[in-house]
């Protein structure tokens, strides 16, 4: 029996694809850094210790006095005599008044003026002991100090972003095609194929 037979030829479609990648470059500069830091305010108030030593007992102790010193000295002293003789001369004068009341005043007072006199001294140290005087003041110091604070205008600066998308084409290189053909019965099958 001699059918007819079908003849199909196809070709697939193709499809073309062109892709541009895409780019990313970032740049992130410095901070620009801007720090001041003022110095502290510092007031600083002292005042000096003081020592002071006092010689001048010491030194008269080895008769080293000033001119002052020694007129102060003699004018005590004939002071003191001046009053101790008054009262010698006085006590005298009364023994010699109550002359009748008995007694010999005068031999008494010849030998009581005529004796060496009795010195009470026995041992002494030049200088005497505590005869330098020191004195001393520590002084003071006092510290105010005030902090600054920091003057800080550091800014931050924003990244340089370049940024190019990718692209992607999309074509149609070649379209589907699809052929159909019968052949009759009898005929060669490869003719035209």
């Amino acid at each position: 029996m001699n059918v007819p037979q079908i003849r199909i030829q196809s070709t697939n479609a193709a499809i073309s694809i062109e892709t541009t990648p895409g780019q990313f470059d970032m740049q992130q500069p410095n901070a620009t850094v801007d720090i001041q830091q003022p110095q502290a305010k510092m007031d600083i108030e002292r005042t000096p210790s003081k020592l002071t030593i006092d010689q001048s007992e010491a030194r008269a102790d080895m008769d080293l006095k000033s001119i002052r010193r020694r007129i102060e000295d003699f004018a005590n002293q004939g002071y003191q005599d001046w009053l101790e003789g008054m009262a010698r001369v006085s006590g005298d004068g009364d023994e010699l008044m109550m002359i009748e009341n008995g007694g010999n005043a005068l031999a008494e007072q010849a030998d009581r003026n005529s004796a060496s006199p009795i010195y009470d001294f026995n041992i002494g140290f030049i200088p005497s002991a505590g005869s330098v005087k020191i004195g001393y003041d520590p002084g003071s110091v006092r510290v105010n100090i005030e902090p600054q604070r920091v003057i800080n205008n550091t800014r931050t600066n924003k990244p340089i972003v370049d940024f190019t998308p990718a692209k992607v084409n999309i074509g149609m290189q070649r379209y589907a095609d699809l052929k159909i053909d019968w052949v009759a019965p009898g005929e060669n099958l490869n003719k035209g194929m």
